[in-house]
């Protein structure tokens, strides 16, 4: 069997395990302990990974990592079977379970080493999906590194953190084939013509995660008029995300922000909903913006296209995305719309920087 074909196998086997993991949580069967641990750990040392959440993660890449999912991601490309491979360092983000498995999965995939320098806020569940590939594919064994302090000997480097550690990254590794990633958000735009279940599914958008993702809905754009007590109405079933301690202090500090500087607010109790022009809402809190024409609104979000993740709509806007998908990306879904695997097969082909925007 090929090289590429035996880690492409790996990664499969990978997907059945996870899916047979999320099947039976908790169980005592002795292949899943080690990741049941490391669950378990992930709980215990940030409070925003609740097992729903890990396991909502661990279950959507047991759903893509089938063959042929990975076969009609990678068919597009020409991947040579056989090339020298570079070492990728990878600086993780923590801000929802595994967010930079994506990554992790396109350096292995073109042939490449990675090197991990691994969020203090997700530090077991890698590690845990690594120890399985290796020992299902002894080819990884020398191909899969974690860096505990300063990374050293890389070839390029794939960097995920906050508007203001992009500009550190790109500052620091100026000299290096890169990919920075900076803070981008998702938003709704409404129609009016929602029918509840689309608004329910939306509240998966919203809430999946607490909001900490870049996939997850930070502002909704609505029709001028348009009753929020729809909206209100629908997510009414995410009520329970105020018993969570952390997401609750969050709530409850914004509100005390926001009504001691005289802003008007709507709330039902677990979210807050602000108009704001802004796009990125703190936890617990969601702005809006009503609209006039569609074309105006259009033209709005081409300026902020830099910004955006994910939009969510059923308007036949460009790139939307159905209500209730944002946290079920598809392997070519690219963060940043930067397509990592093509970084990557343009590495030593004398491309300056092959993770500059084209």
């Amino acid at each position: 069997m090929a090289e590429r074909n035996k880690i492409l196998n790996a990664f499969v086997k990978l997907g059945n395990y996870l899916g047979d993991f999320c099947e039976n949580d908790n169980s005592k069967k002795a292949s899943l302990v080690p990741l049941n641990d490391a669950v378990a750990k992930a709980e215990q040392q940030n409070g925003w990974f609740t097992r729903d959440n890990i396991l909502f993660a661990l279950r959507q890449w047991a759903e893509t990592l089938t063959a042929k999912n990975l076969e009609s991601w990678l068919e597009v490309y020409d991947i040579p079977q056989s090339r020298s491979s570079k070492t990728i360092a990878i600086i993780m983000a923590g801000n929802i379970p595994l967010v930079g498995f994506h990554d992790f999965l396109s350096v292995l995939v073109t042939g490449n080493k990675v090197l991990c320098k691994l969020s203090s806020n997700d530090r077991d569940l890698l590690p845990a999906l690594s120890a399985f590939l290796m020992k299902e594919e002894p080819l990884l064994r020398n191909r899969v590194l974690f860096a505990d302090g300063k990374i050293e000997d890389f070839d390029a480097v794939i960097a995920t953190g906050s508007n203001n550690t992009a500009r550190y990254f790109e500052y620091y590794f100026k000299g290096y084939p890169h990919i920075i990633r900076k803070n981008r958000t998702s938003i709704a735009v409404l129609s009016g013509k929602e029918t509840k279940e689309d608004l329910e599914a939306l509240g998966e958008d919203i809430f999946r995660y607490f909001g900490l993702g870049c996939r997850n809905v930070s502002k909704l754009f609505v029709p001028k008029g348009y009753d929020l007590d729809k909206f209100f109405n629908a997510v009414f079933g995410y009520k329970s995300m105020i018993d969570h301690h952390k997401y609750a202090n969050n709530y409850d500090y914004n509100k005390a922000v926001y009504l001691m500087s005289g802003f008007q607010i709507l709330d039902n109790g677990f979210i807050i909903l602000k108009e704001d022009q802004g796009l990125h809402s703190p936890i617990a809190a969601l702005f809006y913006e009503e609209y006039g024409t569609v074309e105006a609104l259009v033209q709005k979000l081409n300026e902020k296209k830099d910004n955006l993740q994910c939009v969510v709509a059923q308007m036949n806007l460009e790139n939307e995305i159905n209500f209730g998908q944002t946290q079920k990306p598809k392997p070519n879904d690219y963060a940043d719309g930067i397509d990592t695997v093509d970084f990557l097969l343009k590495l030593g082909l004398g491309v300056k920087n092959p993770g500059d925007r084209q």
